[in-house]
């Protein structure tokens, strides 16, 4: 039997390369729309079943290392950490699919309107997504944290798109769906952005034991 932290390190190094997987799916699924790109829309379709094997993979590799070492102190809290990721690593990548199963609706149809802020939406998430599994590389809390306060401006952002759609909705119904399908992008990536959050979260129970969840002033 390798060495447990042998096995901990190979933990790690599948999760990164989870985290590669869906940064890129997060980044083509914008691109996709973006750009009116089939191709990219399809390669990130075809992504979501090597993104569902790695997460079933590393559930088990973090469950038998629980089981057979009983892991303590920071051992534990690394595993714990990395099942929690893994989980939120693969509901972006779900997310992503659900982007890009709007953006092949929207390739189909004229623009609504130019999508000047969406790209800032995801520019914000996806520096989000890249910063917080930075910051669990690294074991930076300052980067976490950063991470933490970035979320209200991609909140806020998302609001007013969604603000700025219904309105074009108002005014000609003929937008309806494609408006509709637009505000179901900017939740999904405000969502990305929440699941980033989550990580950033579980890296500071990582360095410092403590859960800031719900505990906004933890967070300044």
């Amino acid at each position: 039997m390798r060495h447990f932290q042998e096995e901990l390190e190979d933990l790690q190094r599948n999760l990164l390369e989870m985290a590669g997987l869906v940064e890129l799916a997060v980044h083509e699924s914008v691109q996709a729309l973006t750009q009116r790109d089939q191709e990219r829309a399809q390669r990130v379709l075809v992504n979501e079943a090597r993104i569902n094997q790695k997460e079933i993979h590393i559930d088990e590799m973090a469950t038998r290392l629980l089981a057979l070492h009983q892991p303590m102190a920071r051992d534990l809290r690394f595993l714990t950490v990395a099942i929690k990721i893994n989980n939120d690593l693969e509901r972006m990548g779900d997310l992503a699919v659900n982007i890009v199963e709007r953006a092949l609706s929207l390739i189909a149809q004229l623009p609504v309107k130019p999508l000047i802020d969406m790209p800032r939406l995801a520019h914000l998430s996806e520096a989000m997504v890249h910063n917080s599994l930075d910051a669990f590389v690294k074991r930076d809390s300052e980067l976490a944290r950063a991470v933490l306060v970035s979320d209200d401006a991609v909140d806020d952002l998302r609001d007013a798109i969604c603000r700025e759609l219904v309105t074009f909705m108002e005014n000609d119904p003929a937008t309806i769906a494609r408006s509709l399908d637009l505000i179901l992008v900017a939740r999904s990536l405000e969502r990305i952005a929440d699941h980033a959050t989550n990580i950033a979260e579980d890296v500071l129970f990582l360095t410092k034991g403590v859960d800031v969840r719900h505990h906004a002033e933890a967070r300044s």
